[in-house]
């Protein structure tokens, strides 16, 4: 299961998602510092499979976790080039370019 959140602003669909058991966690590696914040990712509890329509409709993703990275690579969402992993945990984020 994963938290998703969704925000809308100004136009901007910003979904926020994260592998259940990482909410409210912190990691560090170095100088960067991962925070895994209730305020921002927890709103509703979904299966991954939920993930792609979710995808489909943001302009902005900000994803952490295995499941949810994971998913968005397999939907082509992401490229596994540009995952951060912040002591194993991987993070991406995806903004939609209009054109």
């Amino acid at each position: 299961m994963i938290y998703i959140k969704v925000y809308r602003v100004q136009g901007e669909v910003l979904l926020a998602a994260c592998d259940e058991e990482l909410l409210g966690r912190t990691f560090r590696e170095g100088e960067i510092k991962l925070e895994v914040k209730e305020r921002f990712y927890k709103g509703e509890l979904v299966e991954e499979g939920q993930l792609g329509e979710l995808l489909e409709e943001a302009t902005i993703a900000n994803l952490t976790g295995e499941r949810c990275v994971s998913k968005a690579i397999e939907l082509g969402y992401v490229d596994p080039e540009r995952v951060l992993k912040v002591q194993g945990v991987p993070h991406a984020q995806m903004a939609r370019m209009f054109l």
